[in-house]
This record gives structure tokens, sequence and C-alpha cells, in this order.
């Protein structure tokens, strides 16, 4: 549901070229099928003139409510199509969490 949510949000605000909403919350201490930890990797021609910071202030804007509603953490990943292109269309693995394994 809140996935769903997200990857909603982040369609209607950004037209993104290129999206993935990933639930990472299995690699966390958190019960089976929580939505709670998420790994965005957007990629938007509406991007292009901001700076990192600004990028994720506008995420965390469109994603006000989800935060709000049970979301713990946001791994962002915000690129111009051609800062996405210079990184091989390829985004950071997740490491492991530092406060357990998960369920």
């Amino acid at each position: 549901m809140l996935e769903a949510s997200i990857r909603e949000k982040l369609t209607m605000g950004f037209a993104p070229e290129h999206l993935e909403v990933i639930n990472e919350s299995h690699m966390h201490n958190v019960p089976p099928g929580s939505e709670s930890h998420f790994k965005i990797i957007l990629v938007s021609a509406d991007l292009e003139p901001m700076s990192r910071v600004a990028r994720h202030q506008a995420i965390y804007r469109a994603l006000q409510e989800e935060r709000a509603s049970g979301v713990h953490a946001l791994a962002i990943h915000a690129y111009s199509p051609d800062e996405w292109q210079k990184k091989g269309m390829m985004a950071p693995g997740s490491p492991n969490c530092m406060g357990g394994t998960g369920r």
C-alpha cells in the first residue's frame, strides 16, 4: 500500500524517465510484511536544475503523508537523465542494517 502510494506520487510529481521504489524493510529488524524502509531511484529531467539537497527536499515534500504514516527510512538516489547515463544506469546498493539482520 505505501509502496504503491510512493510510486504514484513520484510519478505524478516528477514525470520520471525511470523510477524504482524498492521495499527494503526485509533488510531491517521489522516484522515480516512491513513497509517501513524504501530505496527510491528516480530519474527525471525535472531534477536537472536542482542541487542534490533540493532534490531530496522535493521528494520529502512529495511524500509527506507517507513519511508521517509509517515510512521510517528513505534511501534516495535522484538523477537527471544525463547523470543516470554517466552512472551506467545503476544506483549504489544498500548496506545491511546495523541494528539487526531482519527476520
